[in-house]
């Protein structure tokens, strides 16, 4: 492990910005990685609670001991950080809110050694997961990763090797992606796939957010390639990328452009575009920025040839779904064109969900009321405790899949695909021109060193 495990702990904020709604809800409700969905893991309380250990005890680290102290099926026995200082602040943290204080290691073989590890959870920067995730599958416990995966493709794709071998022996890995999660993002995600959208023709993903200066020159790792990763598309954007990938399906083509415009001593980008086809035919614009002041929100938009929907900083703005089966060809991940609206079985007439189709367009009426919980609407007060219940429910996803024996709701393919969609924003933006995705997965783009704006 590196000291750098430790230096987001100084910095203002983690990456999920404070204020904007990036983990809004308040309460471990209904949400999944799967469109199929996956509630609380029910009846943990009857079986004797997973011993989980947390490596890293920066910020990051801090949002997964309070989400693992709310999940009964859960008991935070171990902190591991190379600075003693760091797992000694978190293990007072959690003794200080009524938890029972964990031990305190120094290393990950430390703490399997030390005591019996049901679940590791991997909260280091990225490019230190991969020799922990096998350390830790190597010792029979789940393991659960936060995002992004790794900042490398061989490294992710060795992951992606470590995790296939360990679910063939039973055991579950999962990436934190807890947007697949909210409510919001749920309900999308089923009207995409099952067609209540008709034909996905487009989508638009925008992360409008402001890091200033002091952010970068907090931590030495900050803004650099080599353990940062890039800047505001793998730090900022990625959650947001992910989501796009999930409502879409599976990308083809990506052409994008990178340039560094509001700071300085840093070497990724504060600004990138890209275009992303997929292979339903549809279209997607990606932007993200950290050089919007004074910050503005995070935003997902879906179009289809009967139904659109816009998430806002994870709350839903926008939903409307006619069903039927009009429109042309399947959604994007091949759905019938026909399903009906989820959660809106009531609806009736012209601007409700499953209701007379509008050519026109113009009785639609915006039906998210009718698939959300108001508290799961853009403009409802947000839950302080908000960044806790992302990650709490998707903790509740893992305990569920553990217990059941099931594969978990997000999996490191699921994280594999959406850092290849990063990397070839990186890549192509180097190379100055479109990268196929499928160039990205099997590595033929591996040696590119890339940069922010096209090489000379």
């Amino acid at each position: 492990m590196s000291h750098l495990t430790n230096a987001a702990a100084s910095a203002a904020a983690p990456d999920a910005r404070p204020g904007s709604g990036a983990e809004s809800g308040a309460g471990a409700g209904a949400g999944a990685g799967s469109v199929a969905g996956a509630g609380s893991c029910a009846g943990a309380g009857a079986s004797a609670p997973l011993t989980v250990a947390i490596v890293g005890c920066g910020v990051i680290g801090v949002n997964h001991a309070r989400a693992i102290g709310r999940q009964p099926g859960l008991k935070l026995v171990a902190l591991v950080d190379e600075l003693p200082e760091a797992a000694t602040a978190l293990a007072e943290l959690v003794e200080s809110e009524g938890g029972e204080r964990p031990r305190e290691y120094g290393s990950l073989g430390e703490a399997l050694a030390g005591h019996p590890l049901d679940l590791v959870a991997v909260c280091t920067p990225s490019g230190l997961h991969v020799a922990l995730a096998e350390e830790a599958l190597a010792s029979g416990a789940h393991v659960v990763i936060e995002k992004p995966l790794d900042v490398s493709m061989p490294r992710a794709r060795r992951i992606a090797e470590l995790a296939a071998e360990a679910e063939a022996r039973g055991q579950v890995v999962s990436v934190i992606s807890q947007h697949r999660f909210d409510p919001a993002s749920v309900v999308v995600a089923r009207a995409a796939q099952e067609g209540a959208f008709g034909r996905i023709t487009s989508g638009v993903a925008s992360v409008a957010w402001w890091r200033s200066q002091q952010y970068y020159d907090s931590g030495q790792w900050r803004g650099t390639w080599n353990l940062d990763g890039g800047g505001a598309v793998m730090n900022q954007g990625v959650h947001t990328v992910d989501l796009l990938v999930w409502f879409l399906g599976r990308p083809v083509e990506i052409f994008a452009r990178t340039a560094l415009l509001a700071h300085e001593r840093v070497e990724v980008e504060d600004i990138a575009v890209a275009t992303i086809s997929f292979e339903s035919g549809a279209l997607a614009v990606l932007h993200a920025t950290t050089a919007a002041y004074p910050e503005l929100s995070a935003r997902v938009q879906v179009h289809g040839s009967r139904g659109s929907a816009i998430i806002d900083d994870n709350l839903l703005d926008y939903f409307y779904a006619s069903g039927g089966s009009g429109g042309s060809g399947a959604d994007a991940s091949g759905g019938d064109a026909g399903a009906s609206v989820p959660g809106s079985a009531g609806g009736s007439g012209s601007g409700g969900a499953g209701g007379e189709w509008d050519a026109s367009g113009k009785s639609a009426v915006n039906q998210a009321a009718d698939v959300v919980a108001a508290d799961q609407l853009r403009g409802a007060e947000l839950a302080a405790d908000r960044f806790i219940v992302g990650h709490l429910r998707q903790y509740d996803d893992i305990v569920d899949a553990i217990r059941a024996g099931r594969q978990p709701g997000v999996r490191v393919g699921d994280a594999l695909i959406s850092l290849a969609v990063v990397r070839a924003v990186y890549v192509s933006a180097t190379l100055g021109h479109a990268v196929a995705f499928d160039d990205i997965l099997n590595g033929t783009h591996d040696d590119v060193v890339v940069s922010t704006g096209a090489s000379s």
